[in-house]
């Protein structure tokens, strides 16, 4: 008799998460689990609920209520330095990156490598071998790491962004919206970094979406959010780009027979 595959841990995981701000309530009763080496694709409309929840998850806002697990251990995350001391860390759309700066300098924006001594002064060689060693790493390749961000393109400066996070040690990584308004071959670029990513090992990642196609492509498991609220979930192997549209105009139709 087949011996059955383990199950790997959880990386993290929510519990009847909810979020008001005043009369709005933003989430209700949202639950996910990410487990460790998983890719976790989280879909849904503007205002789903999708930009509240990871705010939460990179301890930018708190829960009204509901409880967050990270790595097993029942976590209240205070705030987004708290959340990386635990290996969160987070790629936003706007990537955060100073575009008049170098490569090498972005990648230790805010986290710099400072020479020992009486004199607080940057070690930029250590942080030029170790921006280069990260890149080739993670394989994504740039002319030179001393180039400025702004001469890059905008898939480039996103694996910048992705690789800068990786450098910071962290075991989850959340991306929100990493293909927004790319074409196929800027889009193909960080498709094979993520999986790169996922190859190696040790890093569970949620991505914010909004391409079910291109979500399906990437993710293990596929998280579907309409007006605060998990309607579905399913590993992605498991459902289909149609299968999604038909809820999102399911619900369209509830609706608009509720309005009318």
């Amino acid at each position: 008799m087949a011996t059955p595959p383990e199950v790997p841990p959880e990386a993290l995981r929510g519990e009847d998460i909810v979020k008001r701000f005043g009369a709005v309530t933003a989430l209700d009763g949202v639950g996910l689990t990410l487990r460790q080496g998983e890719i976790l694709g989280v879909l849904g409309d503007n205002g789903a609920g999708k930009s509240t929840l990871i705010k939460i998850l990179t301890g930018f806002h708190q829960q009204t209520s509901g409880k967050l697990f990270v790595h097993g251990e029942e976590t209240l995350l205070r705030s987004v330095d708290h959340a990386r001391s635990l290996g969160i860390e987070c790629v936003y759309q706007d990537l955060a990156l100073a575009n008049s700066l170098s490569i090498y300098h972005n990648m230790f924006l805010n986290r710099e490598i400072i020479h020992r001594g009486p004199f607080r002064l940057l070690n930029n060689r250590a942080m030029r071998a170790r921006a280069a060693e990260c890149l080739d790493e993670i394989g994504v390749h740039v002319p030179s790491v001393d180039l400025p961000v702004e001469q890059l393109s905008g898939g480039q400066r996103q694996a910048i962004a992705v690789a800068r996070a990786v450098n910071s040690n962290a075991r989850i990584l959340l991306l929100d919206e990493p293909l927004a308004a790319m074409g196929a071959r800027e889009a193909g670029l960080i498709i094979d970094l993520i999986l790169r990513l996922k190859e190696k090992g040790g890093l569970s990642i949620v991505m914010i979406m909004h391409n079910y196609a291109q979500t399906l492509d990437i993710a293990d498991r596929v998280m579907l959010m309409q007006r605060g609220r998990v309607t579905y979930q399913r590993e992605a192997a498991s459902t289909s780009v149609a299968e999604l549209m038909e809820i999102v105009r399911r619900e369209y139709r509830e609706m608009r027979g509720t309005a009318q």
